[in-house]
């Protein structure tokens, strides 16, 4: 008698269900990054990036924003987790959990995929030269071009494979979804402060939730496939 086990056929569907939803993602958002970039060049998203940039300021003073000071506060702590400062430690010190684990692909996965998503994000801000908000609406100090946002693209990249790894370490499926909402979360709350503060426009902020997503699922797929190649070389 053929004995099915169900169980091997659950868990290869769901790794497979999760490839493919990866591989959506990545195309989706190279497709949005795309379209949006038309866009920007054609000037098209000028008029509503500057009415979301007005709506968040008292009118007729553009250096003065809505909302209560702690909110003003928490925006500015919320967008430091998107600096290069603070995603490098994050980056320095789950490798080296990663290493300790001997996890070398994660390891590798993690660090390929942050400084990946640095290169794509200085080339394309050369590449596009957009420049950022008036100084009057910038609540912090910005430094080189505006599209895409680069603390929207690093933070999805980084906190994106980070929830992964995460849920691919857990066991219970609340675990893991919970693991990737929290990725989800903060790399959208980083996004909105640069709005908030002024410093991007929401086109830039879109197109780097964009690429940046598209480009971490793409790492992701890329170590998966590596990780199967090997498995059944050494089977």
């Amino acid at each position: 008698m053929i004995r099915i086990d169900f169980r091997a056929l659950l868990t290869a569907a769901r790794r497979e269900l999760a490839a493919t939803c990866a591989l959506l993602i990545v195309g989706l958002g190279a497709m949005g990054f795309l379209s949006i970039a038309e866009e920007v060049q054609e000037g098209e998203t000028r008029a509503l990036d500057l009415a979301v940039l007005k709506a968040l300021r008292v009118d007729g003073q553009p250096d003065v924003m809505i909302g209560p000071d702690w909110l003003h506060v928490a925006a500015i702590d919320i967008t430091a987790l998107g600096s290069l400062a603070v995603l490098a430690l994050l980056i320095l010190l789950a490798f080296a959990f990663l290493a300790a684990l001997r996890r070398w692909s994660e390891g590798v996965l993690l660090v390929a995929g942050a400084g990946g998503g640095l290169l794509i994000s200085q080339g394309l801000k050369l590449v596009f030269g957009r420049e950022r908000p008036d100084l009057a609406y910038r609540a912090v100090e910005a430094v080189n071009a505006s599209f895409p946002s680069g603390h929207a693209m690093l933070s999805a990249v980084v906190f994106l494979t980070l929830g992964v790894l995460a849920a691919r370490f857990a066991d219970r499926r609340r675990v893991k979804v919970l693991a990737v909402s929290a990725a989800v979360l903060i790399s959208l709350l980083v996004g909105l402060s640069r709005i908030y503060l002024g410093v991007h426009w929401a086109s830039d902020v879109l197109a780097g939730w964009c690429i940046g997503a598209a480009w971490a699922m793409a790492c992701w797929l890329a170590t998966v496939f590596v990780q199967r190649r090997f498995t059944q070389r050494v089977a």
